[in-house]
C-alpha cells in the first residue's frame, strides 16, 4: 500500500487498515483467488486523471481505477491480482455529497476495485445486480451500511 496524498490520512488516520480491512473481506468471501497480492495507491485527483487518461484514454479523474494483473504466470510470476488506485478529493466529494463518512466510502470503492480485479464488472443490469449484492453482503460484515440504499438510478 502506498499513501501519495496525505490528505487521506488526515482525513482517516485510520485509512490504511480501514483499506486492508475492506481488500481482506472480499478476499475472504472468494477463497478459491488464485493470487498473492494487490496494490493498492491513496493519491490525489491528478494522478488518477493521469492514470485514466494513460491506460484508459479518459481525461478526467475518477473514484477508484482498478487495473487487473495478467494470469499468464509467465507475465505475472509474482501472482499479483492486480493494482487499485483512489483519487482523494473525488472520493471526499463523493461522500460529502453522499452523506456518508469518508471511511464508509473509501471501504465500499476498495470492495468495488477489489471485485474488479476479480473479474467482476456492472456493465449490464445483471452483472451490475450481482455485483452490487457482493458489495452489500461485503460492507455488511464490515459495519458498512448499504451504499446503494436509495440509489436506484446511477451505479
Amino acid at each position: 500500500m502506498e499513501i501519495e496524498d496525505e490528505a487521506w490520512t488526515a482525513a482517516a488516520e485510520d485509512a490504511e487498515a480501514l483499506v486492508w480491512r475492506a481488500a481482506q473481506a472480499v478476499l475472504d468471501a472468494h477463497e478459491d483467488i488464485e493470487g498473492q497480492g494487490i496494490v493498492i495507491l491513496l493519491t490525489d485527483d491528478d494522478s488518477v486523471q493521469a492514470l485514466n487518461r494513460d491506460f484508459r484514454q479518459k481525461d478526467y479523474a475518477t473514484n477508484v481505477l482498478s487495473f487487473p494483473s495478467p494470469r499468464n504466470p509467465e507475465a505475472n510470476p509474482e501472482g499479483q491480482i492486480g493494482d487499485i488506485a483512489l483519487a482523494y478529493g473525488v472520493c471526499a466529494r463523493e461522500a460529502a455529497e453522499q452523506g456518508k463518512p469518508l471511511s464508509h466510502h473509501l471501504q465500499h470503492l476498495v470492495a468495488h476495485g477489489v471485485l474488479h480485479l476479480l473479474g467482476y464488472d456492472h456493465e449490464g443490469d445483471d452483472e451490475a445486480e450481482a455485483m452490487e449484492a457482493l458489495e452489500r453482503e461485503i460492507l455488511a460484515g464490515l459495519d458498512v451500511p448499504d451504499p446503494y440504499a436509495g440509489d436506484q438510478e446511477g451505479r
